[in-house]
């Protein structure tokens, strides 16, 4: 593993300040890892108001931009997993090409799009 990735539930997660993904997230920024957040996952974690702890969270991290040859990638995903799910084969893209950890709250999904990839990707349910 080189880095972390985080899903929408690990967004929703620490907005609802659990503190597994709290835990998780200290100990990357303890050992100089900046966390990645793709860009699909935070339009699906973040809803407006304050968001306080979500906020908190996303100073200490990267967001990953959705541009067109990832764009491209995740649609490869989705067409060799039969799956409509954009925003969780761009993570699996963009996890997969850094060799992250991906904290999720939705393995199946990103197990079905990991497999049909065949790509090693590790995966910390929450």
């Amino acid at each position: 593993m080189s880095g972390i990735t985080y899903d929408a539930g690990a967004l929703i997660a620490a907005e609802r300040n659990d503190r597994h993904v709290w835990a998780l997230h200290r100990r990357a920024l303890e050992r100089g890892l900046v966390p990645t957040v793709p860009a699909g996952v935070l339009g699906q974690g973040w809803r407006g108001g304050p968001q306080a702890q979500l906020s908190r969270l996303l100073k200490g991290c990267r967001v990953e931009p959705l541009d067109e040859a990832r764009a491209r990638a995740a649609g490869v995903a989705c067409g060799r997993a039969r799956s409509s799910d954009i925003v969780d084969a761009s993570v699996v893209v963009g996890a997969s090409a850094r060799s992250d950890l991906v904290v999720t709250s939705d393995p199946g999904d990103l197990e079905q799009l990991r497999d049909a990839l065949h790509v090693g990707l590790c995966l910390q349910p929450i």
